[in-house]
């Protein structure tokens, strides 16, 4: 059986910029304002990731400026190209166990990744996302080539990820389905998940940020 100790844990994310990040989010709220929602969300996710009972946290990061809460972290620059090429990247890198996890989960808790340290020794462990994609995947022999040439950023991306698993001949368990971030109700919903988060907090802090039904 694998040790917890020998998994790795990984955290996809991008440096939390105006305009570059959670873009989907306006009108409702602004670019900065945004960026600060999403950092919040990134510090929230690295918080989580940190107080997890493993030897290695890797923050797999596209930007210069490291947040700081990923002090303790390895950082791994991203390549260029499509998220499946960054994410076969990735896989290819690492040399043990790995569990990847997003930045748009930050209602993410300790109980949501803990099949995955309990049960090391499966071949991979899956978490959906409500939008259809995933927000977390986990390989006991990472392989970059279970990752590309899966469509990005579709409603089927989950489905046809875990089909290639499983086609692969992989024995496949499913961790909780998360919602990720991405439009303005989904960031409401997330805040109620996690109403002590920083990123609740800053949603709130959001001056121009439209409740339903409501005005700036």
């Amino acid at each position: 059986m694998t040790a917890v100790d020998d998994v790795t844990v990984v955290v996809i994310a991008k440096e939390c910029l105006p305009g570059k990040v959670k873009t989907r989010l306006a009108p409702a709220i602004t670019a900065e304002g945004a960026a600060r929602v999403a950092a919040a969300s990134l510090d929230d996710t690295l918080r989580t990731v940190q107080a997890l009972p493993v030897t290695r946290r890797v923050l797999f990061f596209d930007g210069d400026v490291v947040p700081d809460a990923a002090a303790g972290f390895d950082v791994l620059h991203q390549p260029d190209g499509g998220l499946d090429e960054r994410l076969g990247f990735l896989f290819d890198t690492m040399t043990g166990p790995t569990l990847l996890v997003g930045m748009d989960t930050p209602q993410l808790s300790a109980d949501d990744v803990a099949p995955v340290l309990e049960a090391p020794e499966r071949d991979a462990w899956f978490g959906p996302a409500e939008d259809g994609g995933f927000w977390s995947l986990y390989l006991r022999d990472p392989d970059g080539a279970y990752l590309r040439g899966v469509p990005m950023s579709q409603d089927d991306t989950g489905a046809v990820q875990r089909a290639r698993l499983v086609d692969a001949g992989l024995d496949v368990g499913t961790l909780p389905t998360l919602l990720d971030v991405d439009l303005i109700d989904d960031a409401h919903r997330v805040a109620q998940l996690a109403p002590d988060s920083a990123f609740a907090a800053a949603l709130a802090a959001s001056p121009s940020v439209l409740t339903t039904g409501g005005s700036r």
